[in-house]
């Protein structure tokens, strides 16, 4: 069991990162290496005479292959790592009845999406380059909290038995957000507000994509290595 939940994890997680990294290549990085743009200064978007505009446009990638090599890498480590979560989490539940097939599997990554991406964005979403925010310490502190509560909450919800554990876990869910993340009193924006809206939506739309992909093929390698 631990093998077939260990090659369907890889598996999926190597198929997620080729198609996840084509999409950040795609849509995010070049917002990115915008944003490092005005991080550095060599683009002002409120220049002396306070005008609001400044000039749009992504840079080329270039040949930073180093830095692009990491990027797919990470992503490899990324999302094998969620996917021996995610396949444990399946064989889990299939022990306990729950019915799982690839279209499932779909659910399950939205379920991992939510989690880990959607919830913690609701109080500290994706951020350009040179956003300054709070003290990273109480961010993780917050964030990571986020994630176990919207994960017991959520499979409160899924998989409780009676209304009272499904109240119990929307509550467990709501409990980060009314704590609060951590913020500044004040705002220090450096690029233009358009750009940041621009990333922070496409960075969770390709992170969706992503979780419902590795949900799809690893319910998809889990199912078929168990038949063998």
């Amino acid at each position: 069991m631990l093998k077939n939940l260990a090659s369907s994890a890889v598996l999926a997680g190597v198929l997620t990162c080729l198609i996840a990294s084509a999409l950040q290549f795609s849509f995010v990085i070049p917002l990115v290496l915008e944003g490092e743009l005005y991080e550095t200064g060599v683009r002002i978007h409120f220049p002396v005479d306070g005008s609001p505009q400044s000039d749009a446009g992504a840079p080329a990638l270039g040949n930073d292959w180093g830095r692009h090599m990491m990027t797919v890498g990470f992503n490899f480590v990324s999302f094998t790592a969620y996917g021996m979560i995610l396949v444990a989490a399946m064989a889990f539940a299939a022990l306990k009845g729950v019915e799982l097939t690839p279209r499932k599997g779909l659910l399950w990554g939205m379920a991992g999406f939510v989690v880990v991406q959607l919830a913690p964005a609701l109080g500290l979403p994706p951020e350009l380059p040179g956003t300054i925010g709070a003290e990273i310490l109480p961010r993780q502190i917050w964030w990571a909290g986020t994630i176990l509560a919207s994960a017991v909450g959520l499979g409160l919800i899924a998989f409780g038995q009676g209304a009272l554990l499904a109240v119990v876990g929307a509550l467990l869910m709501l409990l980060p957000h009314a704590i609060g993340a951590p913020h500044l009193d004040t705002y220090f924006g450096v690029s233009a507000p358009e750009l940041s809206a621009e990333f922070a939506t496409r960075s969770l739309g390709v992170a969706a994509a992503g979780w419902v992909v590795l949900g799809f093929f690893s319910a998809l390698f889990y199912t078929r290595a168990e038949e063998v």
